[in-house]
Protein backbone atom coordinates (compact mmCIF):
# COMPACT_ATOMS: atom_id res chain seq x y z
CA UNK A 1 0.00 0.00 0.00
CA UNK A 2 1.27 3.47 -1.22
CA UNK A 3 1.97 5.54 1.79
CA UNK A 4 2.04 9.91 0.64
CA UNK A 5 6.20 9.41 0.63
CA UNK A 6 5.75 7.68 -2.41
CA UNK A 7 3.99 10.17 -4.47
CA UNK A 8 6.21 12.60 -5.55
CA UNK A 9 5.08 15.48 -2.66
CA UNK A 10 7.95 17.74 -1.29
CA UNK A 11 8.50 18.12 2.08
CA UNK A 12 7.01 20.99 3.31
CA UNK A 13 3.58 18.74 2.17
CA UNK A 14 4.85 15.77 3.68
CA UNK A 15 5.65 18.00 6.75
CA UNK A 16 2.18 19.22 7.23
CA UNK A 17 0.44 16.03 6.59
CA UNK A 18 2.31 14.46 9.33
CA UNK A 19 1.31 17.30 11.87
CA UNK A 20 -2.71 16.35 11.06
CA UNK A 21 -1.26 12.42 11.32
CA UNK A 22 -2.25 11.05 7.92
CA UNK A 23 0.00 8.68 6.72
CA UNK A 24 -1.83 6.72 4.09
CA UNK A 25 -4.07 8.19 1.30
CA UNK A 26 -7.17 7.20 0.11
CA UNK A 27 -7.92 5.47 -3.66
CA UNK A 28 -8.54 8.60 -5.50
CA UNK A 29 -5.50 10.70 -3.48
CA UNK A 30 -3.02 7.24 -4.75
CA UNK A 31 -4.31 7.79 -8.19
CA UNK A 32 -5.01 11.11 -8.33
CA UNK A 33 -1.76 13.03 -6.69
CA UNK A 34 1.03 11.66 -9.01
CA UNK A 35 -1.24 12.56 -12.73
CA UNK A 36 -1.97 16.06 -11.55
CA UNK A 37 2.12 16.34 -10.89
CA UNK A 38 2.42 15.71 -14.57
CA UNK A 39 0.66 18.40 -15.43
CA UNK A 40 -2.14 16.73 -17.80
CA UNK A 41 -5.68 17.37 -17.77
CA UNK A 42 -7.63 15.07 -15.47
CA UNK A 43 -10.94 14.17 -14.86
CA UNK A 44 -11.61 12.51 -10.92
CA UNK A 45 -14.84 10.38 -10.31
CA UNK A 46 -15.21 10.12 -6.48
CA UNK A 47 -17.74 10.09 -4.11
CA UNK A 48 -18.15 12.61 -1.62
CA UNK A 49 -15.84 11.86 1.78
CA UNK A 50 -13.25 10.08 -0.73
CA UNK A 51 -10.87 12.66 -0.07
CA UNK A 52 -10.87 13.69 -3.74
CA UNK A 53 -10.29 17.30 -1.86
CA UNK A 54 -7.19 16.90 -1.17
CA UNK A 55 -5.92 14.98 -3.89
CA UNK A 56 -6.40 18.27 -6.24
CA UNK A 57 -5.38 20.59 -2.90
CA UNK A 58 -1.79 18.69 -2.47
CA UNK A 59 -0.95 18.55 -6.10
CA UNK A 60 -0.97 22.38 -6.25
CA UNK A 61 0.71 23.58 -3.02
CA UNK A 62 2.99 21.02 -4.08
CA UNK A 63 3.81 23.22 -7.26
CA UNK A 64 3.64 26.22 -5.07
CA UNK A 65 6.44 24.80 -2.76
CA UNK A 66 8.47 23.89 -5.15
CA UNK A 67 8.92 26.40 -8.09
CA UNK A 68 6.80 28.91 -6.71
CA UNK A 69 6.02 32.04 -9.04
CA UNK A 70 4.69 35.87 -7.91
CA UNK A 71 1.22 35.93 -9.01
CA UNK A 72 0.25 39.10 -11.57
CA UNK A 73 -2.12 42.23 -9.84
CA UNK A 74 -5.31 40.84 -9.80
CA UNK A 75 -4.56 37.43 -11.15
CA UNK A 76 -4.40 34.10 -9.87
CA UNK A 77 -2.09 31.43 -10.61
CA UNK A 78 -4.48 28.43 -10.11
CA UNK A 79 -8.31 28.69 -9.95
CA UNK A 80 -10.30 26.42 -7.80
CA UNK A 81 -14.63 27.51 -8.63
CA UNK A 82 -17.06 25.66 -6.35
CA UNK A 83 -21.06 26.13 -6.57
CA UNK A 84 -20.76 26.92 -2.91
CA UNK A 85 -19.89 29.60 -0.32
CA UNK A 86 -19.33 26.30 2.14
CA UNK A 87 -17.24 24.30 0.32
CA UNK A 88 -15.39 27.01 -1.03
CA UNK A 89 -14.77 28.18 2.90
CA UNK A 90 -13.99 24.14 3.12
CA UNK A 91 -11.63 24.29 0.71
CA UNK A 92 -9.74 27.49 2.29
CA UNK A 93 -9.64 25.91 5.25
CA UNK A 94 -7.67 22.80 3.50
CA UNK A 95 -5.33 25.10 2.20
CA UNK A 96 -4.22 26.78 5.42
CA UNK A 97 -3.87 23.02 6.87
CA UNK A 98 -1.87 21.42 3.89
CA UNK A 99 0.59 24.75 3.15
CA UNK A 100 1.04 26.08 6.90
CA UNK A 101 4.84 25.05 5.75
CA UNK A 102 4.85 26.94 2.59
CA UNK A 103 4.94 30.72 1.54
CA UNK A 104 1.81 30.97 -0.12
CA UNK A 105 -1.03 33.60 -0.69
CA UNK A 106 -4.54 32.27 -1.07
CA UNK A 107 -8.41 34.22 -0.98
CA UNK A 108 -11.76 33.39 -1.05
CA UNK A 109 -14.09 35.08 -3.79
CA UNK A 110 -17.48 34.39 -3.24
CA UNK A 111 -21.24 36.16 -3.03
CA UNK A 112 -22.89 37.23 0.34
CA UNK A 113 -20.83 39.42 1.69
CA UNK A 114 -19.29 43.04 0.18
CA UNK A 115 -16.99 42.96 -2.34
CA UNK A 116 -14.48 45.61 -1.25
CA UNK A 117 -12.55 43.08 0.78
CA UNK A 118 -11.87 40.93 -2.05
CA UNK A 119 -10.97 43.62 -4.01
CA UNK A 120 -8.52 44.77 -2.11
CA UNK A 121 -6.87 41.16 -1.77
CA UNK A 122 -6.87 39.90 -5.52
CA UNK A 123 -5.53 43.77 -6.46
CA UNK A 124 -1.61 42.57 -5.73
CA UNK A 125 -2.90 38.73 -6.90
CA UNK A 126 -2.57 35.39 -5.87
CA UNK A 127 -1.18 32.11 -5.55
CA UNK A 128 -4.75 30.48 -5.11
CA UNK A 129 -8.51 31.93 -5.50
CA UNK A 130 -11.52 29.87 -4.60
CA UNK A 131 -14.49 30.63 -6.15
CA UNK A 132 -18.19 30.64 -6.84
CA UNK A 133 -19.29 31.56 -10.20
CA UNK A 134 -21.44 34.50 -9.58
CA UNK A 135 -19.40 36.66 -7.78
CA UNK A 136 -16.67 35.45 -10.32
CA UNK A 137 -18.24 36.94 -13.23
CA UNK A 138 -19.12 40.24 -11.46
CA UNK A 139 -15.82 40.49 -10.66
CA UNK A 140 -14.62 39.88 -14.13
CA UNK A 141 -17.07 41.62 -15.80
CA UNK A 142 -15.59 44.85 -14.08
CA UNK A 143 -12.03 44.10 -14.91
CA UNK A 144 -11.19 43.48 -10.99
CA UNK A 145 -10.31 39.73 -11.79
CA UNK A 146 -8.35 38.57 -14.81
CA UNK A 147 -7.58 34.99 -15.43
CA UNK A 148 -5.03 35.43 -18.43
CA UNK A 149 -1.70 34.18 -16.48
CA UNK A 150 -3.98 31.21 -14.14
CA UNK A 151 -1.84 27.95 -15.44
CA UNK A 152 -4.38 25.29 -13.54
CA UNK A 153 -8.67 25.59 -13.17
CA UNK A 154 -10.50 22.94 -11.30
CA UNK A 155 -13.50 22.50 -11.31
CA UNK A 156 -14.69 20.84 -7.93
CA UNK A 157 -18.48 19.06 -7.60
CA UNK A 158 -18.94 19.52 -11.14
CA UNK A 159 -22.52 17.82 -11.16
CA UNK A 160 -23.61 19.90 -8.77
CA UNK A 161 -22.68 22.82 -10.52
CA UNK A 162 -24.85 21.57 -13.37
CA UNK A 163 -28.16 20.60 -11.31
CA UNK A 164 -27.82 24.45 -9.99
CA UNK A 165 -27.61 25.84 -13.12
CA UNK A 166 -23.82 26.81 -13.20
CA UNK A 167 -22.91 25.42 -16.69
CA UNK A 168 -23.26 28.50 -18.86
CA UNK A 169 -20.80 30.54 -16.60
CA UNK A 170 -18.07 27.87 -16.17
CA UNK A 171 -18.18 28.20 -20.12
CA UNK A 172 -18.10 31.85 -19.99
CA UNK A 173 -15.34 31.34 -17.37
CA UNK A 174 -13.54 28.90 -18.99
CA UNK A 175 -13.26 30.76 -21.97
CA UNK A 176 -11.45 33.55 -20.61
CA UNK A 177 -8.36 31.29 -19.63
CA UNK A 178 -5.30 30.49 -21.16
CA UNK A 179 -5.60 27.75 -23.94
CA UNK A 180 -2.02 25.78 -22.38
CA UNK A 181 -3.74 25.87 -18.84
CA UNK A 182 -4.01 22.51 -16.33
CA UNK A 183 -7.63 21.56 -16.44
CA UNK A 184 -8.91 18.96 -13.75
CA UNK A 185 -12.46 18.13 -13.35
CA UNK A 186 -14.32 16.50 -10.40
CA UNK A 187 -17.51 15.05 -9.91
CA UNK A 188 -19.72 12.13 -8.10
CA UNK A 189 -21.44 11.45 -10.94
CA UNK A 190 -20.70 11.87 -14.37
CA UNK A 191 -23.95 13.18 -16.56
CA UNK A 192 -24.04 13.73 -20.25
CA UNK A 193 -24.17 17.40 -19.82
CA UNK A 194 -20.97 17.13 -17.38
CA UNK A 195 -19.26 14.71 -19.84
CA UNK A 196 -20.00 16.99 -22.92
CA UNK A 197 -18.37 19.86 -20.79
CA UNK A 198 -15.27 17.86 -20.30
CA UNK A 199 -15.12 16.64 -24.14
CA UNK A 200 -15.49 20.39 -24.91
CA UNK A 201 -12.44 22.27 -22.59
CA UNK A 202 -10.58 19.75 -21.62
CA UNK A 203 -7.74 18.11 -23.65
CA UNK A 204 -6.87 14.12 -23.81
CA UNK A 205 -7.84 13.78 -20.20
CA UNK A 206 -6.95 11.00 -17.70
CA UNK A 207 -9.95 9.78 -16.29
CA UNK A 208 -10.02 8.27 -12.63
CA UNK A 209 -13.15 6.47 -11.38
CA UNK A 210 -12.74 5.45 -7.75
CA UNK A 211 -15.49 2.82 -6.25
CA UNK A 212 -14.11 2.88 -2.69
CA UNK A 213 -14.05 -1.16 -1.41
CA UNK A 214 -17.45 0.28 0.76
CA UNK A 215 -19.60 2.37 -0.82
CA UNK A 216 -20.44 5.46 1.79
CA UNK A 217 -24.17 4.74 1.02
CA UNK A 218 -24.03 0.99 1.93
CA UNK A 219 -22.93 2.56 5.31
CA UNK A 220 -26.45 4.44 5.64
CA UNK A 221 -29.73 2.78 6.76
CA UNK A 222 -32.36 4.31 4.10
CA UNK A 223 -35.73 4.30 4.65
CA UNK A 224 -39.10 5.84 2.93
CA UNK A 225 -41.86 6.91 4.90
CA UNK A 226 -45.11 7.55 2.46
CA UNK A 227 -47.54 10.31 3.88
CA UNK A 228 -49.97 12.86 3.12
CA UNK A 229 -48.26 16.43 2.62
CA UNK A 230 -50.44 18.13 5.67
CA UNK A 231 -48.83 15.07 7.76
CA UNK A 232 -45.57 15.27 6.98
CA UNK A 233 -44.43 18.03 9.92
CA UNK A 234 -46.70 15.87 12.33
CA UNK A 235 -44.20 12.44 11.15
CA UNK A 236 -41.15 14.76 11.45
CA UNK A 237 -41.87 15.74 14.90
CA UNK A 238 -42.24 12.03 16.05
CA UNK A 239 -38.89 10.97 14.46
CA UNK A 240 -36.89 14.10 16.02
CA UNK A 241 -38.40 12.64 19.41
CA UNK A 242 -36.57 9.35 18.67
CA UNK A 243 -33.60 8.55 20.90
CA UNK A 244 -31.43 8.14 19.23
CA UNK A 245 -31.82 11.17 17.09
CA UNK A 246 -28.78 13.74 18.19
CA UNK A 247 -28.17 15.59 15.11
CA UNK A 248 -29.84 15.48 12.30
CA UNK A 249 -29.91 17.77 8.80
CA UNK A 250 -33.67 18.04 7.01
CA UNK A 251 -33.53 19.00 4.06
CA UNK A 252 -36.18 20.87 2.28
CA UNK A 253 -36.90 22.27 -1.19
CA UNK A 254 -36.99 25.62 -1.15
CA UNK A 255 -36.02 28.37 1.12
CA UNK A 256 -39.67 29.21 2.42
CA UNK A 257 -40.13 25.79 3.28
CA UNK A 258 -36.86 25.62 5.45
CA UNK A 259 -38.19 28.75 7.33
CA UNK A 260 -41.37 27.11 7.70
CA UNK A 261 -39.97 23.74 9.03
CA UNK A 262 -37.73 25.92 11.24
CA UNK A 263 -40.69 27.54 12.67
CA UNK A 264 -42.70 24.48 13.50
CA UNK A 265 -39.93 22.34 14.59
CA UNK A 266 -39.04 25.24 17.07
CA UNK A 267 -42.69 25.71 18.06
CA UNK A 268 -42.55 21.44 18.95
CA UNK A 269 -39.45 22.23 21.70
CA UNK A 270 -36.42 21.25 19.02
CA UNK A 271 -33.78 24.12 19.02
CA UNK A 272 -33.45 24.43 15.01
CA UNK A 273 -32.09 26.56 12.54
CA UNK A 274 -32.47 27.27 8.74
CA UNK A 275 -29.63 28.01 6.17
CA UNK A 276 -30.12 28.72 2.48
CA UNK A 277 -29.08 31.27 -0.18
CA UNK A 278 -31.40 34.07 1.24
CA UNK A 279 -29.40 34.08 4.89
CA UNK A 280 -26.01 36.74 5.44
CA UNK A 281 -23.08 34.84 4.99
CA UNK A 282 -22.58 35.85 8.67
CA UNK A 283 -25.47 33.95 9.38
CA UNK A 284 -24.80 31.01 7.48
CA UNK A 285 -21.63 30.79 9.47
CA UNK A 286 -22.68 31.31 13.27
CA UNK A 287 -25.45 28.46 12.41
CA UNK A 288 -23.43 26.15 11.39
CA UNK A 289 -20.89 27.02 14.15
CA UNK A 290 -23.81 26.32 16.22
CA UNK A 291 -24.87 23.21 14.74
CA UNK A 292 -21.41 21.89 14.94
CA UNK A 293 -20.86 22.39 18.32
CA UNK A 294 -23.99 20.81 19.24
CA UNK A 295 -26.01 23.78 20.13
CA UNK A 296 -28.48 23.13 17.49
CA UNK A 297 -29.70 19.85 17.11
CA UNK A 298 -31.61 20.03 13.73
CA UNK A 299 -30.26 21.64 10.76
CA UNK A 300 -33.03 22.73 8.58
CA UNK A 301 -31.24 23.10 4.89
CA UNK A 302 -31.42 23.57 1.15
CA UNK A 303 -29.50 21.63 -1.62
CA UNK A 304 -27.73 24.81 -2.52
CA UNK A 305 -26.40 25.54 1.53
CA UNK A 306 -25.71 22.45 2.13
CA UNK A 307 -22.92 21.43 -0.30
CA UNK A 308 -19.87 22.12 1.29
CA UNK A 309 -21.20 20.89 4.89
CA UNK A 310 -18.68 18.42 6.47
CA UNK A 311 -19.56 17.59 10.33
CA UNK A 312 -19.05 14.40 11.57
CA UNK A 313 -21.51 12.95 13.90
CA UNK A 314 -24.53 13.46 11.65
CA UNK A 315 -26.92 10.60 12.91
CA UNK A 316 -29.74 11.59 10.81
CA UNK A 317 -30.59 12.92 7.60
CA UNK A 318 -34.19 13.58 6.33
CA UNK A 319 -35.62 14.46 3.10
CA UNK A 320 -38.92 16.08 3.88
CA UNK A 321 -39.52 16.31 -0.03
CA UNK A 322 -37.10 14.60 -2.03
CA UNK A 323 -35.29 16.77 -4.82
CA UNK A 324 -36.01 16.70 -8.39
CA UNK A 325 -32.55 15.65 -9.18
CA UNK A 326 -31.75 12.41 -8.52
CA UNK A 327 -28.25 12.57 -8.25
CA UNK A 328 -29.09 15.24 -5.39
CA UNK A 329 -30.20 12.35 -2.78
CA UNK A 330 -27.18 10.74 -3.43
CA UNK A 331 -25.06 13.87 -2.13
CA UNK A 332 -27.80 14.76 0.85
CA UNK A 333 -27.38 11.23 2.27
CA UNK A 334 -23.69 11.65 2.29
CA UNK A 335 -23.89 14.32 4.82
CA UNK A 336 -24.24 11.30 7.12
CA UNK A 337 -21.93 8.55 7.62
CA UNK A 338 -19.16 10.74 7.49
CA UNK A 339 -15.55 9.52 8.63
CA UNK A 340 -16.29 5.61 8.45
CA UNK A 341 -19.53 6.19 10.80
CA UNK A 342 -22.83 4.53 9.83
CA UNK A 343 -26.01 6.53 9.25
CA UNK A 344 -29.88 7.05 8.89
CA UNK A 345 -31.87 8.80 5.67
CA UNK A 346 -35.41 8.51 5.99
CA UNK A 347 -37.30 10.08 3.19
CA UNK A 348 -40.96 10.99 3.64
CA UNK A 349 -42.94 10.97 0.45
CA UNK A 350 -46.00 12.59 -0.68
CA UNK A 351 -48.55 11.55 -3.18
CA UNK A 352 -46.78 13.62 -5.50
CA UNK A 353 -43.22 12.53 -5.38
CA UNK A 354 -43.54 8.94 -6.12
CA UNK A 355 -41.99 9.43 -9.46
CA UNK A 356 -39.11 11.59 -7.34
CA UNK A 357 -38.74 8.09 -5.40
CA UNK A 358 -38.44 5.94 -8.52
CA UNK A 359 -35.99 8.14 -9.88
CA UNK A 360 -33.88 7.29 -6.89
CA UNK A 361 -34.28 3.84 -6.55
CA UNK A 362 -33.33 3.48 -10.60
CA UNK A 363 -30.22 5.70 -9.60
CA UNK A 364 -29.10 4.00 -6.47
CA UNK A 365 -30.12 0.36 -8.13
CA UNK A 366 -32.43 -0.74 -5.11
CA UNK A 367 -35.57 -0.27 -3.70
CA UNK A 368 -35.56 1.96 -0.37
CA UNK A 369 -37.67 0.19 2.45
CA UNK A 370 -40.63 1.32 3.54
CA UNK A 371 -41.53 2.34 6.86
CA UNK A 372 -45.04 2.47 7.95
CA UNK A 373 -48.23 2.76 5.57
CA UNK A 374 -47.57 1.46 2.35
CA UNK A 375 -48.41 4.10 -0.36
CA UNK A 376 -51.89 2.75 -1.38
CA UNK A 377 -53.05 2.72 2.29
CA UNK A 378 -51.77 6.35 1.70
CA UNK A 379 -54.23 6.95 -1.36
CA UNK A 380 -53.47 7.23 -5.23
CA UNK A 381 -50.10 8.87 -6.80
CA UNK A 382 -51.02 12.80 -7.71
CA UNK A 383 -49.36 14.92 -10.50
CA UNK A 384 -45.93 16.47 -9.53
CA UNK A 385 -46.11 20.24 -8.03
CA UNK A 386 -45.61 22.22 -10.76
CA UNK A 387 -42.29 25.03 -10.10
CA UNK A 388 -40.66 27.67 -12.14
CA UNK A 389 -38.64 25.35 -13.89
CA UNK A 390 -36.68 22.21 -12.42
CA UNK A 391 -33.51 22.91 -11.45
CA UNK A 392 -31.44 20.89 -14.06
CA UNK A 393 -33.21 22.61 -16.98
CA UNK A 394 -31.89 26.15 -15.73
CA UNK A 395 -29.59 27.78 -17.82
CA UNK A 396 -31.66 26.92 -21.03
CA UNK A 397 -35.43 28.36 -21.60
CA UNK A 398 -34.80 31.41 -22.97
CA UNK A 399 -31.49 30.88 -25.58
CA UNK A 400 -33.54 32.26 -28.58
CA UNK A 401 -33.31 35.72 -26.59
CA UNK A 402 -30.66 37.79 -27.87
CA UNK A 403 -27.75 40.19 -26.99
CA UNK A 404 -27.21 41.05 -23.15
CA UNK A 405 -30.75 40.93 -22.00
CA UNK A 406 -30.58 37.26 -22.63
CA UNK A 407 -27.47 37.01 -19.86
CA UNK A 408 -28.72 38.96 -17.67
CA UNK A 409 -32.23 37.25 -17.33
CA UNK A 410 -29.77 33.86 -17.37
CA UNK A 411 -28.16 35.15 -14.73
CA UNK A 412 -31.49 36.32 -12.59
CA UNK A 413 -32.46 33.05 -13.13
CA UNK A 414 -29.61 31.42 -11.90
CA UNK A 415 -29.46 33.42 -8.91
CA UNK A 416 -32.38 31.90 -7.50
CA UNK A 417 -30.50 28.82 -6.77
CA UNK A 418 -26.93 30.11 -6.39
CA UNK A 419 -24.58 28.86 -3.53
CA UNK A 420 -23.17 32.07 -3.30
CA UNK A 421 -26.11 34.29 -3.15
CA UNK A 422 -24.53 37.40 -4.54
CA UNK A 423 -25.80 40.62 -5.27
CA UNK A 424 -25.09 42.28 -9.13
CA UNK A 425 -24.39 45.80 -9.42
CA UNK A 426 -26.43 45.74 -12.70
CA UNK A 427 -29.54 44.70 -11.10
CA UNK A 428 -29.47 48.49 -10.32
CA UNK A 429 -30.85 49.08 -13.70
CA UNK A 430 -34.24 47.27 -13.28
CA UNK A 431 -34.69 49.88 -10.08
CA UNK A 432 -38.54 51.39 -10.77
CA UNK A 433 -37.08 54.62 -9.00
CA UNK A 434 -34.28 54.84 -11.38
CA UNK A 435 -34.14 58.15 -13.62
CA UNK A 436 -33.92 56.09 -16.91
CA UNK A 437 -37.53 55.32 -16.18
CA UNK A 438 -38.34 58.74 -14.85
CA UNK A 439 -38.54 60.82 -18.21
CA UNK A 440 -41.07 58.19 -20.46
CA UNK A 441 -42.81 58.83 -17.34
CA UNK A 442 -42.72 62.88 -17.57
CA UNK A 443 -43.37 62.42 -21.29
CA UNK A 444 -46.87 60.29 -20.83
CA UNK A 445 -47.91 63.13 -18.05
CA UNK A 446 -47.95 65.73 -20.74
CA UNK A 447 -50.07 64.46 -23.40
CA UNK A 448 -53.11 64.38 -21.14
CA UNK A 449 -52.14 68.13 -20.04
CA UNK A 450 -52.22 69.24 -24.01
CA UNK A 451 -55.30 67.56 -24.85
CA UNK A 452 -57.52 69.21 -22.28
CA UNK A 453 -56.40 72.42 -23.38
CA UNK A 454 -58.57 71.26 -26.68
CA UNK A 455 -61.30 70.37 -24.60
CA UNK A 456 -64.41 72.88 -24.85
CA UNK A 457 -65.28 72.97 -21.31
CA UNK A 458 -61.81 73.08 -19.36
CA UNK A 459 -60.73 76.28 -22.13
CA UNK A 460 -64.57 77.72 -21.52
CA UNK A 461 -63.94 77.81 -18.20
CA UNK A 462 -60.38 79.43 -18.63
CA UNK A 463 -61.89 81.82 -20.86
CA UNK A 464 -65.16 82.89 -19.93
CA UNK A 465 -65.82 86.04 -22.15
CA UNK A 466 -65.76 84.23 -25.36
CA UNK A 467 -68.85 82.08 -24.85
CA UNK A 468 -68.37 78.83 -26.98
CA UNK A 469 -64.79 77.56 -28.01
CA UNK A 470 -63.40 76.89 -30.87
CA UNK A 471 -64.16 73.45 -32.56
CA UNK A 472 -61.17 70.72 -31.97
CA UNK A 473 -60.09 70.75 -35.63
CA UNK A 474 -59.69 74.49 -36.00
CA UNK A 475 -58.23 74.80 -32.53
CA UNK A 476 -55.32 72.00 -33.57
CA UNK A 477 -55.03 73.71 -37.20
CA UNK A 478 -54.83 77.43 -35.54
CA UNK A 479 -51.92 75.30 -33.36
CA UNK A 480 -50.06 74.09 -36.30
CA UNK A 481 -49.97 77.31 -37.98
CA UNK A 482 -49.91 80.14 -34.96
CA UNK A 483 -47.98 77.83 -32.41
CA UNK A 484 -46.00 80.44 -30.60
CA UNK A 485 -48.92 83.37 -30.73
CA UNK A 486 -51.21 81.03 -29.69
CA UNK A 487 -49.74 79.69 -26.55
CA UNK A 488 -48.71 83.54 -25.98
CA UNK A 489 -52.21 84.58 -25.23
CA UNK A 490 -53.53 85.33 -22.23
CA UNK A 491 -56.09 83.56 -20.44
Amino acid sequence: MKNFNSLGLSEPILRALSDEGYETPTPIQSKFIPEMIKGGDLVGIAQTGTGKTAAFLLPLLNRIAQNRKSPTPKGCSALIVVPTRELATQIADGIATYAKHVQHSATVVVGGVKPHKQIKRMAPGVDILVATPGRLEDHLGSGRIQLNSTATVVLDEADQMLDFGFVPAIRRILAKLPANRQTVLLSATMPKQIRKLANEFLIDPTEIAVTPESKPIDKIEQTVRHVDKPNKSKMLIEILKGKDVTRTIVFSRTKHGANKISKQMNAAGFKTAAIHGNKSQNQRDKTLREFRAGELGVLIATDVAARGIDIDGVTHVINFDLPEVSEVYVHRIGRTARAGASGIAISLCDSSQRGLLRDVEKLIGRKIPVTGPSAQEVGPETEPEKRGGGQRRQGGGQRKQSGGQNRNRSHNRNRAHKPDNKTSEKRGDFDPAAKPQAKPVSKLARKPKNRSARNPNEQSSKNPGKGQASKPKRSRNRRRNKGAAHRGKPS
